[in-house]
């Protein structure tokens, strides 16, 4: 991997995207959405996680994150693992889940092909951190990742989509808390 796409200091903001593995679109289920908000929660208030901006999307998800506290490798590494966990188990139990054989036969493929696991996989292993530098990159980050539902069309504003932090800058009560710049 490129050493571009490497956490530097943890206290510094960084856009981060990360994806299904095959990019499944497992986040079309609010249970399966609500694993990783709760995750997201753990880790602020246990890991010292700041979360600046964020969306989830069908099949990936977006973030402006930092810590003071805990390096981010770390924190995301343990949240992608938890989330892989739980989401494994709600999608195995999940008898109205219309595709689960499929997605668990996907995940299962893709575990295997991969070195770093041996018989699942839920998330791609990248995250791809890249250092935010001013104020300029700042808001184009966020704009584009609360612009991903709008273009996607599934909202025609962006700070109509619940599963983002959109709403959060238009005086909406989101779902997470979030840190500013100040």
């Amino acid at each position: 991997m490129s050493r571009k796409y490497k956490f530097g200091d943890s206290d510094k903001l960084y856009f981060i995207s990360f994806a299904v593995v095959n990019w499944i679109d497992v986040f079309v289920r609010k249970g399966y959405k609500d694993v990783v908000i709760q995750s997201w929660k753990y880790c602020q208030d246990k890991k010292g996680l700041e979360i600046y901006g964020w969306v989830i999307m069908p099949s990936h998800i977006h973030m402006i994150i930092s810590s003071e506290e805990n390096k981010l490798e770390d924190i995301i590494r343990d949240m992608k693992s938890h989330t892989s966990i739980a989401l494994r188990k709600q999608i195995t139990e999940n008898e109205t889940e219309s595709r689960r054989e499929w997605m668990l036969w996907m995940m299962e493929r893709a575990g295997k092909k991969s070195g770093n696991n041996n018989d699942w996989q839920f998330w791609q292993q990248h995250n791809k951190p890249i250092q935010i530098l001013n104020d300029e990159m700042f808001h184009q980050k966020l704009t584009y990742m609360h612009n991903n539902p709008v273009e996607a069309g599934f909202v025609e504003k962006a700070e109509d989509w619940l599963y983002s932090s959109a709403g959060n800058f238009y005086g909406k009560k989101g779902l997470i808390e979030l840190s500013y710049i100040v």
